[in-house]
């Protein structure tokens, strides 16, 4: 357990004024799950355990939601990639130590992303992207609650950390080699690219995105290639999932 809960995330007594923020969010976390085709989970870092897991299968390993809230931490020592823990507790001390330095009325703002493999019920290796965002912090400012977003991830391996802030176009992106983070700009995809993009999901093919949009199937070939190599993608379902995981849509 120590290589997720340290002095920076570790919360020794709430106060009532940290408590006077709950009323009962947990209802708001039972709506949005059920209108969202990710997992949703929620860490309580003063009793270092989920406190809500949602049904969605992908995050559950062949579990039950309640099954997977009872082992909390231990979930992870027992489905994550022996490789890949030791990265997520890499993770947990860097994102902390940026978090430190953050304003604490901004803390609230911002949302670390990354990607590592869990290996399924049936044992195969399936690459995960995950989101945590603070949802509650403690009065001195410390992160209480956070809630976790899980999708299937469009990259080609672990890693590829990153911190956004909300409205912001810079991202920040941890460099794992050079051990720091740095600063880059957030991918703008044209409205063409957009377009092709939003016709895709709902299934069309390129002829019919051609007719559609009242170009030739290889006006949109021209756009889907420099999509795919401005997402670093090879294909339109990895395009599609980059996009939703990193709100380009």
């Amino acid at each position: 357990m120590n290589r997720f809960f340290f002095s920076k995330n570790k919360i020794e007594k709430l106060s009532e004024i940290d408590f006077r923020q709950l009323s009962d969010y947990q209802g708001v976390l039972h709506a949005f799950a059920r209108t969202t085709y990710t997992s949703v989970y929620v860490i309580d870092y003063e009793k270092q355990a989920f406190e809500y897991m949602s049904e969605n299968p992908l995050f559950l390993c062949g579990h039950s939601a309640q099954e997977v809230k009872e082992m909390g931490y231990a979930f992870y020592f027992k489905y994550v990639t022996e490789e890949d823990l030791d990265l997520l507790g890499r993770i947990n001390r860097i994102g902390f130590d940026f978090f430190e330095g953050i304003p604490i009325e901004e803390r609230t703002h911002y949302t670390i992303s990354y990607d590592f493999h869990l290996k399924s019920d049936n044992g195969k290796k399936i690459l995960v992207h995950h989101k945590l965002t603070p949802v509650f912090l403690t009065e001195s400012g410390k992160l209480w609650k956070a809630i976790c977003v899980v999708s299937l991830s469009a990259e080609r391996g672990s890693g590829n950390i990153k911190i956004t802030k909300q409205g912001d176009k810079e991202i920040f992106q941890f460099d794992l080699l050079d051990n720091r983070w740095k600063s880059v700009e957030k991918i703008n995809l044209s409205d063409r690219e957009r377009e092709i993009l939003q016709l895709s999901i709902r299934g069309f093919t390129i002829n019919e995105i051609a007719e559609k949009t009242f170009v030739f199937p290889e006006t949109i070939k021209f756009h889907r290639k420099k999509l795919f190599s401005k997402l670093k993608v090879t294909n339109i379902s990895e395009a599609i999932s980059y996009a939703a995981n990193n709100r380009l849509l």
